[in-house]
């Protein structure tokens, strides 16, 4: 799958072509890599995490535990709540990859202004083995409203390291037939976010594949360069 098929044409064709995650590797479904996630702190009772989707109002689960992720960007502090109960694979491989060091020192790799900001390609080792460890679909059971996360992907159950932040209410994404699967939410500095630079193709971002060959000299290449996340790490 090349570059320009996983493209947006137009926000509203974006489910053609889902998220530009195309990612290549042997499947790691069945079991996550060896990376423990710290545990989950208790939610404050009463307190809304997340919306349900339309519809499964009554089938979502209490959001009761959050783990919280430090995010630190050229352009400012974004503080990120995780939810293992609303997507427990999504949630677990996220913390996995925090905890790893995986999104220190990379690009902000796509913005589209009100759509989605997205991040996650690590070209250096050992950190670029992720990109084949595929892992399962959750089920779609929370709104994608303006500040929460979801794994980019390029078909069913190939979630890996990509990661999207919605700029609005995205939930045609949660569509049985996409099944993209909110996770987590910014619950400070989206205005951070909202000021993450527009770089490469309007609708594709940057090129992935140079990202992954060499992130390194692609980005020094770059005459408008990208917002960078500096660190990323889970708050004790």
């Amino acid at each position: 799958m090349n570059a320009s098929s996983l493209r947006l044409m137009a926000p509203l064709a974006l489910a053609s072509v889902l998220l530009a995650a195309c990612q290549s590797g042997s499947d790691d479904s069945a079991g996550a890599p060896a990376a423990s996630a710290p545990a989950a702190a208790s939610a404050p009772a009463g307190e809304a995490k997340l919306a349900p989707l339309p519809g499964k109002e009554g089938t979502v689960p209490q959001i009761t535990e959050t783990t919280t992720v430090r995010m630190a960007t050229t352009a400012g502090e974004v503080v990120i709540e995780v939810y293992p109960q609303a997507a427990p694979n999504a949630a677990q491989r996220f913390i996995e990859l925090v905890s790893s060091g995986f999104y220190d020192d990379t690009p902000v790799s796509r913005v589209v202004p009100g759509f989605v900001a997205q991040f996650g390609i690590n070209w250096r080792s050992p950190h670029k083995e992720w990109d084949g460890r595929k892992f399962r679909d959750d089920p779609s059971l929370f709104s994608l409203d303006r500040g929460t996360l979801a794994f980019a992907k390029a078909g069913p159950n190939t979630n890996s390291t990509q990661v999207f932040i919605n700029f609005r209410e995205n939930n045609r994404l949660a569509d049985p037939s996409f099944n993209f699967t909110t996770f987590g939410k910014v619950v400070s500095g989206m205005d951070v976010v909202d000021s993450f630079v527009q770089v490469g193709d309007p609708s594709g971002g940057l090129d992935q594949g140079r990202l992954w060959a060499d992130g390194g000299a692609y980005l020094e290449s770059l005459p408008v360069k990208p917002t960078m996340i500096t660190t990323a790490s889970v708050v004790q």
